[in-house]
This record gives C-alpha cells, sequence and structure tokens, in this order.
C-alpha cells in the first residue's frame, strides 16, 4: 500500500508542532514533563499550521483549475471532504493575491476581509492591521467603520465588544435634532496607485480612515469657500 503521501503529511505536521508531541490521525499524545513554553510554542505553531493550510488548499485548486481543467472541483471535493462552496471561497481569495503580497503575520482570514477591494486598499489595511496588530473582528469593524464614511451611511456599526452598536458619524454635517433622513449622495473618485497611498498615509497620520479623512477635507474645502463667499 502506498503510504507516501501519509508520510508527507506527518513530516509537514512535524516541522510545526517538532518532536516533543507525538502526532497521530485522531490526536496528538504529551509528555507529562512537556515544559510550558513548549506547549505554547505548539499552540502557536498548530495556529499556522491551520492558517497555512488555507493558503494550500487554494493554490493547489489553483493548480488543479489551470493543468487539468474543469473537474477540479469534483476532485477536490473527493480528496479532501470539503465542499464545494469552502473550496471555492478558498480560490477566490487565493486569486486576489499574489504571493509577494500575501502577509505572513496575518491569518488567510484577514485577507479574505479585504479581498473585494483594489489591489492597493487591501495592501493599506493589511499594513495597518499588521502594525495595529488587530484580529480579523478589529480589522472588519476598522473597514466597516470605513466604508460606512465613504458611502455616508448611517447603519450601526459593531462595537468594541461592549455589546453596543454605534452609528457612524458624518464629519460633514453637524448633529441637528429633530431633522429628518438626509438625502445621501454617492461621490465615486478615481485614483491612482501612488496618490492613494499618499491620503492613506496621511489619513493614517490623522488617526482616521482614508474615507473618513477625505470627507472631513472636503466638508473644510467648502466651509472655506462658503466664509470666502460671504467675507
Amino acid at each position: 500500500m502506498d503510504t507516501g503521501g501519509e508520510t508527507a503529511q506527518h513530516d509537514v505536521v512535524l516541522s510545526f508542532v517538532g518532536t516533543q508531541a507525538k502526532v497521530q490521525k485522531s490526536g496528538m499524545v504529551f509528555p507529562q514533563n512537556l515544559p510550558e513554553r513548549s506547549w505554547e510554542q505548539i499552540g502557536a505553531n498548530l495556529r499556522e499550521l491551520v492558517n497555512s493550510s488555507a493558503w494550500w488548499l487554494a493554490d493547489w485548486l489553483i493548480f488543479g483549475e489551470a493543468t487539468y481543467g474543469w473537474r477540479r472541483y469534483k476532485e477536490a471535493i473527493e480528496r479532501t471532504g470539503l465542499d464545494y462552496q469552502t473550496l471555492r471561497n478558498y480560490a477566490w481569495v487565493a486569486r486576489r493575491f499574489e504571493h509577494d503580497r500575501r502577509r505572513d503575520g496575518l491569518s488567510f482570514a484577514h485577507h479574505a476581509e479585504v479581498a473585494r477591494l483594489s489591489p492597493p486598499e487591501q495592501d493599506y489595511w493589511l499594513r495597518k492591521a499588521e502594525q495595529q496588530k488587530w484580529s480579523r473582528n478589529e480589522l472588519r469593524r476598522a473597514l466597516r467603520a470605513s466604508l460606512a464614511a465613504q458611502s455616508g451611511d448611517a447603519a450601526a456599526i459593531p462595537g468594541d465588544g461592549d455589546g453596543e452598536e454605534r452609528a457612524a458619524p458624518d464629519p460633514a454635517q453637524p448633529a441637528a435634532a429633530g431633522r429628518g433622513p438626509r438625502k445621501v449622495t454617492t461621490l465615486t473618485i478615481e485614483l491612482s496607485a501612488d496618490q492613494l497611498e499618499h491620503y492613506s498615509k496621511a489619513a493614517a497620520a490623522h488617526g482616521l480612515p482614508v474615507g473618513e479623512w477625505v470627507t472631513q477635507v472636503l466638508a473644510t474645502a467648502d466651509r472655506h469657500t462658503a466664509e470666502s463667499g460671504t467675507a
């Protein structure tokens, strides 16, 4: 019986876990004298293994598609036991990030959160998540807040774990009691990658998402124009 595949898989797991624990298909056995530091390191390595496996499955599937054609998903489902939608999602995220744009310090889930954005926006948010050491959920909250500010959407945004919902503020409009719903117009601005990078840095210097920063700049310019016209 050919056990080459099982041996290779076992070697991959050992490269993450080490030899202090005994690795089996159905579990892991630890020695009684295992140091706490070693136990902590094994946990961290297992997290990396889980994260890497998503990328590996995605790249494996993409290669199969390019090399062997449309039968890839049927074969992939049979070989992995994963459902079609899961595999398709993995491959979709992987296609959005070339290998040199994937950040080892962030999880596959981090990349999935920003996969729908343009490449410059993806790079900005992933860099920020890495610098701020955001979890996937923290990145999601920051991204939703930024998108809400860009669209002028006052829909509730998840809070910071305190169970409350917070509405996205509109920096361009002061609060007014009794005011009815405002008509919202979406403005689309096309920027080059260099321009987006420049504006993103300026926004980060003010501690704001780029969309919110642009909104504030436009509001300030509007006030200056109004003041000049009445002078």
